[in-house]
């Protein structure tokens, strides 16, 4: 940033503190954003959850002395949302956008829209990235995908859910969005905080990405709007950019299945242990004394107030007979002298603590709508459950329930790169992409049910069917094995040449053969 651009943001900073500029507080406070922002200390709240990190425990040692200690958490929050998105998404995922051809039944009249995006999305890395960020969105209630190309060049931005701003609320929808971009710089001594505020709205028929810039000299205000070149990054961002042909935004808003039971009007989702923040916070607080009590060794010991008083030295300090950090002593209220100590000690509660954590840990399944058992502490760790689980449980209807709404946000994702495309020029002069656009319906997403499923039974299921006559042997191959109809009639020619008869020489002089 140059110097007369330094000096017009000072000015715009005092303007902006007597009212004359544009200045926010807060992101929800611009008034194209019509979110409430309780909705986003909500969000805030469950990143706190997630990360696991909470405020030190205060305690007074034996001494009377308040002190901290650090608050050991089990941190079931990232859990719960790891073990549901990687029951969600693998990089077994399959899609295909076809249709058949109007003039040749065995074409695809989609093959070229299928292609881009096959090779837009692995230049993305899509499949390493995606199960990452839907552990975000369990958590903390939503996530947006941007597609974009730079330089020709695909791009795939993931905004989590304190960065995405729906412009308005009592939507079931989210049509316009504000998404925001942060940065920090150091200019001179201060380290100074840069927000970009990336508006997508309709008007009318054209698709308008508006940007804006903000500057504040502290982390938790917004700031004062400036002007874009004022970061080197953003010098050749033009503040407004139109679009049209497109039948939908230039970005996909994903969040778990479920109301917002919070704020009923608003359109922003809810974290898988929104209404389990209680229960989290039970196992969080028995998993903390327990450990505390293990290093303690619950020991206590009472001593008479002499030995708590401590002595002085030759200078005056104070010298302690106890270590300061432990509350394992305590006053017997006898100020006689001699040794008065009694044991108090009980044993560690460990049964009790591990029962009353796999107590919470029910009432979590229950809240977070998982099948029974599927945590489990042992003392040490928590086991999540490893065993088939069923196609009825329900931990597969919740999952379905949430992977319902991650299929639709992909396949709105794989329009909206298809239309980006075809409406942005490359270093060639052309269109990126000239061939259709398909509809949703075009698009077909498998995902990996394997883990769903005891695959030795279903085998032996499809084998009976085989065997009374239900079932092809093609079938056997696709539905118990996963192979494709090419695949499965390679195996069966294969099984059908190894088991066909070797013919002897008289064989071969008297029916011929090879």
């Amino acid at each position: 940033m140059g110097i007369i651009q330094n000096i017009i943001n000072r000015f715009k900073q005092g303007g902006a503190r007597m009212g004359f500029v544009a200045n926010l507080n807060q992101i929800t406070d611009h008034p194209k954003i019509g979110v409430n922002p309780n909705e986003y200390k909500r969000i805030e709240i469950n990143r706190e959850y997630f990360r696991g990190i909470f405020p030190d425990v205060k305690y007074r040692n034996s001494y009377g002395e308040l002190l901290n200690r650090p608050y050991t958490s089990l941190n079931m929050a990232k859990v719960v949302s790891k073990t549901l998105a990687s029951m969600m998404f693998n990089e077994k995922m399959e899609f295909s956008i076809s249709k058949t051809s109007e003039t040749d039944e065995e074409a695809n009249q989609f093959e070229v829209a299928d292609k881009f995006v096959h090779e837009f999305l692995n230049q993305c890395k899509f499949m390493k990235s995606f199960e990452v960020y839907l552990e975000s969105m369990a958590a903390l209630g939503g996530l947006a995908l941007r597609p974009s190309f730079e330089n020709g060049k695909p791009s795939l931005s993931y905004i989590q859910a304190p960065s995405f701003y729906p412009l308005h609320s009592n939507t079931t929808d989210v049509p316009e969005a504000a998404i925001a971009i942060k940065t920090t710089r150091t200019e001179g001594n201060e380290i100074i905080y840069y927000t970009l505020l990336e508006f997508h709205e309709w008007v009318g028929e054209q698709y308008v990405i508006t940007n804006e810039l903000y500057r504040s000299e502290t982390k938790d205000e917004c700031g004062v709007k400036v002007a874009l070149n004022s970061l080197e990054e953003y010098k050749d961002l033009q503040p407004t950019t139109l679009f049209t042909g497109l039948s939908r935004p230039q970005f996909v808003y994903i969040k778990p299945f479920g109301m917002n039971n919070k704020d009923i009007d608003s359109p922003l989702g809810l974290s898988i242990y929104d209404n389990a923040r209680n229960t989290l916070k039970q196992i969080n607080d028995a998993y903390d004394q327990f450990n505390w009590e293990v290093k303690m060794g619950q020991r206590r010991v009472s001593v008479n107030d002499s030995m708590l008083e401590g002595k002085t030295d030759l200078e005056g300090n104070l010298l302690r007979v106890f270590d300061t950090d432990q509350n394992v002593y305590v006053s017997s209220g006898d100020d006689a002298d001699g040794a008065n100590i009694k044991d108090l000690t009980t044993p560690i509660r460990a049964n009790d603590y591990i029962n009353s954590i796999n107590h919470f840990l029910k009432m979590l399944e229950v809240e977070t709508s998982l099948s029974a058992g599927t945590f489990s502490f042992d003392g040490q760790s928590v086991k999540t459950a490893t065993e088939i689980v069923s196609e009825n449980s329900l931990t597969f209807r919740t999952r379905n329930s949430h992977l319902n709404n991650v299929e639709q946000g992909l396949k709105e994702l794989m329009i909206s790169i298809l239309e980006l495309a075809k409406g942005t020029i490359g270093i060639d002069g052309k269109e990126l992409y000239t061939g259709e656009i398909p509809s949703i319906d075009d698009i077909t997403i498998s995902f990996d049910d394997g883990i769903f499923f005891d695959k030795n039974a279903q085998l032996d299921y499809w084998l009976k069917a085989k065997s009374g006559g239900a079932a092809s042997a093609e079938m056997v191959m696709q539905r118990a094995l996963g192979l494709t109809e090419e695949q499965a009639n390679e195996v069966i020619q294969q099984i059908q040449d190894e088991s066909a008869p070797t013919l002897g020489a008289l064989d071969t002089g008297m029916y011929g053969g090879n």
